[in-house]
């Protein structure tokens, strides 16, 4: 893995839609994505949580 898709798998960014405690999506994009993702789910899904966190290095497997 070369440096620069190091940097950019370290600025990736995971948007889930919660329902409770249990995860009803996911989404995993670079930043500018994941934001845009993250505000069609706050519309859709208005009365659940969205969250939208740095994907870190370990949680490469959550493509």
């Amino acid at each position: 893995m070369t440096v620069a898709e190091m940097t950019s798998r370290q600025h990736r960014r995971r948007v889930r839609v919660w329902f409770g405690e249990h995860v009803i999506a996911q989404y995993v994009a670079e930043p500018p994505l994941a934001a845009r993702y993250e505000q069609a789910m706050r519309r859709r899904f208005a009365g659940l949580r969205v969250t939208n966190d740095v994907l870190g290095p370990q949680q490469e497997a959550d493509n």
